[in-house]
């Protein structure tokens, strides 16, 4: 059986399946009508956050059985239409799970302390101790909106720098929100409450745009908003809007509306903006970790039919 991997993968999870037996075939970056043609034979196919799985790649397909996703996000992926044609969809939760918290954690200091624009500053020549007064994280209020994986580990990293961490997730009730380390609160009160949010849920229909004006005027004054989490959770415009009137104290985004951020975003131009190029995942130990994880649960897929973290089930 053949493997296309169509998006980057650490070698680690290329060298398993090719000692399970498998032929393995690394083409990325390819054009939809080239996708088209390399997904003709292949049996497994192994994607990040680029590769689109549509009607129009699962009708050019004609072995696929499993597709693979190398890290958590499947808002790339058409699920109904790959139950439709009995393809599984599987991910890996918690593979990179510490990683985006990491993230998330230093964005919350970069934003109290400035860092981002006191180094830019440095090196254009300039001095701006004065104009960059921080704000110290102990005693301030984290509200965490998502309490999976990620959220858990941040409610840790926050309560230990003394932070007090509220926390909300319409999936999991209030004893297993404290269990993961923070205060079970509802949205509207995270809203209220929190000095810092940090937004850590998946893009659907429920969560696009829920940080749109509406919502992002019951936040505290001067409050900070992180989104590592999806773009298109948190509405540009409306965020801009709000730095500009100055609602919020600071905002920092790893994920965007379109991706690679557009040179003329306004976001670009906010002093009290930092920016990263979706490097949530983006570490050594992380993309080692979904490589062998995706590759040993497709190989134990399509070797023995059980399908481990499979979001979809193509026999109901």
């Amino acid at each position: 059986m053949k493997i296309l991997v169509s998006d980057p993968l650490h070698d680690m999870g290329v060298d398993i399946f090719k000692e399970q037996g498998f032929e393995v075939e690394v083409n990325t970056g390819l054009s939809p009508e080239e996708l088209h043609q390399a997904i003709k034979g292949v049996s497994g196919l192994v994607i990040r956050s680029a590769t689109k799985v549509d009607q129009a790649l699962l009708d050019a397909a004609d072995e696929l059985k499993v597709v693979g996703r190398a890290g958590t996000g499947l808002d790339n992926v058409d699920i109904p239409a790959a139950t439709g044609a009995g393809v599984v969809v599987m991910n890996t939760p918690g593979q990179n799970s510490n990683a985006a918290a990491e993230l998330a954690m230093g964005h919350i200091f970069a934003l109290s302390r400035h860092i981002a624009r006191g180094n830019r500053g440095l090196k254009d020549g300039k001095w701006e101790k004065k104009q960059l007064r921080g704000r110290e994280l102990k005693g301030k209020t984290l509200g965490i909106v998502g309490m999976g994986n990620i959220g858990r580990i941040l409610a840790e990293l926050g309560t230990g720098v003394k932070m007090k961490v509220i926390g909300f997730d319409p999936f999991l009730d209030d004893a297993e929100i404290a269990a993961r380390g923070a205060d079970p609160k509802s949205f509207e009160d995270i809203l209220a409450q929190a000095d810092y949010i940090s937004v850590h849920v998946p893009k659907t229909a429920e969560t696009a745009s829920l940080f749109n004006a509406e919502n992002i005027a019951k936040m505290k004054d001067g409050a900070y908003l992180i989104n590592c989490a999806r773009g298109g959770i948190v509405d540009e415009g409306a965020l801009c809007d709000a730095l500009a009137d100055g609602k919020l104290g600071g905002a920092a985004l790893d994920v965007f509306e379109v991706e690679p951020l557009p040179a003329d975003s306004r976001l670009v131009y906010a002093d009290d903006v930092t920016c990263t190029p979706h490097l949530g995942a983006n570490t050594f130990e992380a993309q080692e970790n979904v490589a062998v994880a995706v590759a040993n649960q497709m190989s134990k897929y399509l070797k023995t039919g059980e399908a481990e973290f499979a979001v979809n089930d193509p026999k109901k």
